[in-house]
């Protein structure tokens, strides 16, 4: 069996697992998540913990149990503390101003970005040049950011578009005659 799948999820103070045919849902301070088992894996509670075990010999059945467990350790996570990822924009006239559920971006085109926020995803702007992203879901706050940054990545020879708080754009150097 795999080594994290081995590995108890404790549940703190709290929170609440609900196992019902193959699903888990965790309840928390801060919203309910729930996940859809595959057949390979099973979930048991036991006192304030959740155990993970293999219920088929498949090949990948194995991998699937600490994958298992990893998503259900993020769920736990998330409906306690939440989850954030910071963007930063990094350029001349480039601006970012959250309205709502909706993010407006001017990013150098001709007309502004409007990025609707799906549900349970919230955004901030403490500065017009930072964008905060946040959620429970760690998967969709992810993605979220994922699809604001491709609006413009960085482009590797001045840097400028959007790009994950602390990420490094390695800067090319430019023909020389």
């Amino acid at each position: 069996m795999s080594r994290i799948g081995k590995n108890p999820v404790p549940l703190p103070k709290g929170v609440e697992a609900t196992l019902t045919g193959g699903a888990v849902a965790i309840k928390g301070p801060l919203g309910t998540l729930t996940y859809m088992l595959t057949g390979q894996v099973k979930v048991e509670k036991s006192g304030d913990a959740l155990q993970f075990s293999v219920l088929s010999e498949e090949n990948n059945s194995d991998a699937m149990s600490g994958t298992v467990r990893a998503l259900v350790a993020n769920m736990v996570t998330g409906v306690t503390k939440g989850f954030e990822r910071k963007l930063t924009l990094v350029g001349v006239g480039y601006r970012a101003q959250a309205q709502g559920d909706k993010l407006n971006l001017s990013l150098g085109f001709s007309h502004p970005v409007v990025h609707q926020m799906p549900n349970g995803i919230k955004v901030e702007t403490p500065t017009q040049t930072e964008i905060v992203i946040k959620g429970i879901d760690k998967q969709q706050v992810g993605q979220v950011a994922a699809e604001v940054r491709a609006y413009r990545p960085p482009e590797p020879y001045k840097g400028k578009g959007v790009r994950y708080s602390g990420e490094q754009v390695v800067i090319k150097e430019t023909k020389k005659k």
